[in-house]
């Protein structure tokens, strides 16, 4: 017999920096992490994809490396026109 293989869909966090108060850390949204700006060990996360809007910084894709969730950061274009 063969075994059907399990198909795990990924499911996309989105964080809106907008809502968030401080120094822009937050939690994993599955783990609870903390995800924090000022890490560039990649030990927490991994950036894997940056998008620009109009040659500036619109969203970072990123992937928990924990947990292994990918979480989609937006609100960059609202926080640099205020």
């Amino acid at each position: 017999m063969m075994k059907k293989a399990v198909v795990k869909k990924s499911v996309m966090y989105t964080i809106d920096l907008t809502k968030i108060d401080g120094d822009g850390a937050f939690p994993c949204p599955k783990c609870g992490s903390i995800i924090s700006p000022d890490d560039e060990t990649e030990e927490i996360y991994q950036i894997v994809e940056t998008r620009a809007k109009n040659d500036e910084l619109a969203e970072v894709i990123l992937i928990c490396n924990k947990c292994k969730s990918t979480i989609r950061l937006v609100g960059f274009l609202s926080q640099q026109e205020g």
